[in-house]
C-alpha cells in the first residue's frame, strides 16, 4: 500500500510512505512527478538506488515495516529525505572525497549505489543512526526574464 499527503507546494513537503518492496516503478513516478524531463533519467538512477537500500538493506525487505519519503522543492533544491525502519548502519567512507573512493573493491556484491548517490546527487548525507538519507539535487538558476526591450 502507498500512502500520500500533500503535494510539496512552496516550503511545505509531501510525504510518500510504502511498505519495504523493490517494486518502486509507481513510487518513483511519484516523486518524478513535477521533476524537469532532462533530469529525470538520472534522478530516478539515484532515487531508485536510495529507495532499494532502504527497503532491502534498511528494512530486509519486512513488508510490515515502512519506507518513509518526504520531499519539496526548495529555493530551486529538490530534497528528498528517506526514511527506513531499520537498525541503521555507519557509513565508513569520507564524504569529501572523490566520487571513486565510494566504490567497491570489485568483487563487491554491495556498495556501488554509494558512489551512484555522490555522482548523481549534490548533497548526500545520513542521520547519526544511519536510517535517514537526506538527498539534495541542486537546479541551475533559472534565467531571469528582462522586462525591457
Amino acid at each position: 500500500m502507498i500512502t500520500i499527503s500533500l503535494r510539496p507546494v512552496g516550503r511545505n513537503w509531501g510525504t510518500i510512505s510504502f511498505a519495504s518492496t523493490l517494486y518502486l516503478c509507481p513510487i518513483l513516478d511519484l516523486l518524478l512527478t513535477d521533476i524537469p524531463l532532462k533530469l529525470q533519467g538520472e534522478l530516478r538512477l539515484g532515487l531508485q538506488e536510495a529507495l532499494v537500500n532502504a527497503a532491502k538493506h534498511g528494512n530486509n525487505l519486512d513488508p510490515s515495516k515502512k519506507v518513509i519519503v518526504r520531499f519539496s522543492l526548495i529555493d530551486n533544491q529538490y530534497w528528498w529525505i528517506i526514511s527506513d525502519q531499520g537498525c541503521g548502519f555507519n557509513p565508513t567512507f569520507i564524504y569529501e572525497t572523490d566520487n571513486t573512493e565510494y566504490l567497491p573493491p570489485d568483487e563487491a556484491e554491495n556498495g556501488r549505489g554509494m558512489s551512484i548517490l555522490h555522482q548523481i546527487f549534490d548533497q548526500v548525507e545520513w542521520n547519526k543512526k544511519g536510517t535517514e538519507l537526506r538527498l539534495c539535487k541542486q537546479l541551475q538558476n533559472r534565467a531571469r526574464l528582462s522586462l525591457k526591450k
